[in-house]
């Protein structure tokens, strides 16, 4: 008797709009036996997969319980050792923030076939879609992309908030919404000046996103009057002052 092998792939739903997955996500996606998808993909997305493809929600949501990332390499691993094709899909890019590295790494160890599918990162996407340039010429020639999860200070943190603050060019804060007064102070006391232009995008390439100017000094409190929830990307350096039209994009 033959024993049929399934496969994992890895798949970047890209930042929000489903119009921004890629061909090749799609192709997995339409074809897949089964579907194991995060919580901040676009919904519509799973109208696309097979009538008869086992979908999994293993997302996670802030204060909410949900499966750990252990549970969830177990699960894609199990599925792909039963014969599933498994589409595992991921708002983004699987390998920004979004833990892939582990889970090609579980599959690995385990001997299943694992491919990577790349997706639209919201760490571009968003700026992007506000009118917000990252790199311009003459304003900025690089982009540092890190995550704003912790608060500045946390015990065993892991951000040089410091070393951040001493970059060039434009820095752009990943599931940052809720410290980011806290992050903007700690970059202000490292040096960054107070009157440095900040974006936040909401929801970005969503027919609802929403998008708010500051500054070091006032984005705290201009995110908190806003009630700016996540999913939220920050950007923060003179490249957000490079459209003059941007309150029109």
């Amino acid at each position: 008797m033959t024993v049929r092998t399934g496969a994992i792939y890895l798949v970047g739903a890209g930042p929000g709009d489903p119009k921004l997955i890629t061909v090749r996500g799609r192709e997995i996606l339409e074809s897949a036996d089964a579907v194991v998808h995060d919580r901040l993909i676009s919904q519509s997305l799973l109208e696309l997969a097979r009538a008869d493809a086992r979908i999994e929600n293993v997302g996670k949501a802030p204060g909410r319980d949900g499966p750990s990332q252990d549970e969830i390499n177990d699960l894609l691993v199990n599925l792909a050792r039963n014969g599933y094709t498994v589409c595992r899909l991921k708002g983004g890019d699987p390998f920004v923030f979004g833990r892939g590295g582990e889970e090609v790494l579980a599959g690995r160890a385990a001997g299943v076939y694992v491919e990577v599918v790349p997706g639209v990162s919201s760490a571009l996407a968003a700026p992007a879609s506000a009118g917000v340039p990252v790199t311009h010429r003459g304003l900025s020639s690089s982009v540092t992309v890190v995550t704003g999860h912790e608060e500045p200070g946390a015990r065993n943190g892991s951000v040089d908030w410091n070393g951040i603050a001493q970059v060039q060019g434009s820095i752009v804060i990943m599931m940052g919404v809720a410290h980011i007064d806290a992050i903007a102070r700690a970059l202000v006391v490292s040096g960054r000046s107070s009157d440095e232009s900040v974006c936040v995008v909401e929801r970005a390439t969503c027919p609802n996103q929403r998008v708010i100017f500051g500054t070091l000094g006032t984005i705290g409190e201009v995110t908190q009057s806003s009630m700016i929830e996540n999913p939220a990307t920050i950007v923060i350096g003179v490249a957000v002052d490079a459209l003059a039209d941007r309150a029109e994009w």
